[in-house]
Parts: structure tokens; C-alpha cells; sequence
């Protein structure tokens, strides 16, 4: 689980506590008054244990404060949101994850973008997202056999980029992005060239930082931003998630950051080709 999410999680345990506190009750009057086992109550309390939404409802009765449950459940289920395990969500398969996420991407009006380790996936070509996938499939331990599916159902979203929709987007991708061989190098080069088309793109805006001058800030985890409204940060194991407006101001100031050693238009096509350069040639990064 990330840092924010843990801490999400004990922030609420907290509440809770603080709310038995108010009603002057010792945890195992809670447990009498709720029918929990004392055991719970301290583990809910101290993050140990995530309760349900019957067990929030009962907690807010026993301290007299019933008004206060839908506030406490939708509370609970942005917490709870914050961290998805990516074994979960890829049991519905591969093909459906990806076409879950277009709703969003077609409703979002504006794209932040940071990426370390690989190309946005909006900005990927189809050689390319067909290679991550199958990393994807052998990785989890998912089946093959719809793995092009998925492709399609990623690529169904790059026209919102490509069209120019009226969507704006904004992207930065450290240089060592085009270091990371997926395939061969020939799928390299054909998402090269791809992203040398999108710096061109008036609805876009695409930064690359550069290796070698001193760091504002380290690189890290990749990032998305919608709108100001949420930010999703993909992990080995899990994706983090949160829409609470203190977390996507302290995403849109990292933003802000990298985007500052990020270069743009033609300096930026400039690393692109010297990348294809080398790619062609045999040199490695």
C-alpha cells in the first residue's frame, strides 16, 4: 500500500476514535453497544482492520451521531479507493481494464501526464502497447489470448489525442524513457516517430527532461492528473487513486516541477531523433 494511502487509512481510524472519545465511551462499551469484539473496535482504530459500512453505521448510532454516516461512508469509500491491487483489477482481464478506462479519458478535459519508465499509454503505438501487455500477461499471470483485444481497446482512446477534440494535454517523460527497449528496435522507433508527430499537436504539449543537468526534483512513480479532480499513480503491485484536493495539489506541484526541466518543440524533437539515432545504429543508452 502507498504512503498516502496508509496514511488515509490511519486518518480515518483516528476519526473514528476521536468520535467514540466525544461519546464517552471506553472501546468495549463501543463493542457492547455495536456488537463488535473488543478486538475490532482497537483494530479499526488503529488501522489494522478496515470496517465495513454496516460496521460505520453502527459506530455512528452508538455515539449519537447517526447524522454524521453518509459523511463517514463516502469518507470510507475514497479510502478505500485509494489503492487498488492490480491482481484484482486485472481478474476482469486485460481487454476489459482497458476499456473500463476510456469513459474517463473521453470525459476528461484536461490530460497531466509524468512518465519515468515507459511512453504515456494514450501516446502508445500499437507495436508497443501489444509488448507491455504481454510483459503484462506473463507477469500476472494472465492468458494471452486476448492480449490483442486489449491492444485495441487501449488505441480506441488515442483519437481524442490525434483529432484534436478540444481536449489539452499535457505530458513529461524523462529521456530515459526511450532507453527501455520493449520488443526490438524497430517497435522503438516506430513509437519514436509517432511522438514526434504529437510534438506538433496543437492540443499538446510534450516535455522530455534531459539526462545530465542537476535535478529540481527526482524523478519517481508515473502519474496522471484528470482534471484537477483526480490523480492515479500506477505501482508494481497496486494503482493509487485519490480525488481529495489536498493530494492533487501536491500532484500538480510535482507536475509543475518536472515540467520546469522538461524541454519542449524543437529541442525536444532534438532527443527524440538522437534517441532513433542510436537505436538504429546498435548504441546502447
Amino acid at each position: 500500500m502507498s504512503e498516502s494511502a496508509a496514511a488515509a487509512r490511519k486518518a480515518f481510524g483516528i476519526r473514528l476514535r476521536d468520535m467514540r472519545k466525544d461519546a464517552r465511551l471506553t472501546g468495549r462499551e463501543l463493542a457492547e453497544a455495536t456488537g463488535m469484539h473488543p478486538t475490532k473496535v482497537s483494530r479499526i482504530e488503529h488501522a489494522r482492520q478496515n470496517p465495513s459500512e454496516d460496521d460505520i453505521r453502527a459506530w455512528c448510532i452508538a455515539c449519537g451521531v447517526a447524522r454524521q454516516i453518509p459523511e463517514f461512508i463516502a469518507v470510507h469509500r475514497e479510502v478505500g479507493q485509494m489503492w487498488v491491487e492490480h491482481r484484482q483489477a486485472l481478474r476482469q482481464g486485460q481487454r476489459n481494464l482497458q476499456a473500463a478506462g476510456t469513459p474517463l479519458y473521453e470525459r476528461t478535459k484536461r490530460l497531466c501526464a509524468y512518465e519515468a519508465i515507459v511512453v504515456p499509454g494514450i501516446l502508445q503505438t500499437p507495436s508497443y502497447v501489444r509488448e507491455l501487455l504481454t510483459i503484462n500477461a506473463m507477469l500476472y499471470g494472465l492468458p494471452t489470448d486476448e492480449i490483442e483485444a486489449a491492444v485495441q481497446a487501449r488505441l480506441s482512446r488515442q483519437h481524442l489525442v490525434t483529432a484534436g477534440t478540444g481536449n489539452r494535454y499535457s505530458f513529461v517523460v524523462e529521456s530515459a524513457v526511450f532507453g527501455y527497449v520493449y520488443g526490438n528496435a524497430q517497435v522503438m522507433c516506430e513509437q519514436l516517430d509517432f511522438l514526434l508527430t504529437v510534438t506538433r499537436l496543437p492540443n499538446v504539449a510534450l516535455g522530455i527532461i534531459p539526462s545530465g543537468p542537476a535535478r529540481k526534483v527526482w524523478g519517481g512513480e508515473c502519474f496522471y492528473i484528470f482534471d484537477d479532480a483526480m490523480v492515479r499513480s500506477d505501482m508494481w503491485s497496486g494503482a493509487f487513486r485519490a480525488s481529495r484536493p489536498d493530494e492533487i495539489a501536491f500532484f500538480v506541484k510535482v507536475f509543475n516541477l518536472l515540467r520546469e526541466q522538461a524541454v519542449y518543440g524543437h529541442a525536444a524533437r532534438e532527443l527524440i531523433e538522437a534517441a532513433k539515432i542510436r537505436l538504429q545504429s546498435g548504441e546502447t543508452f
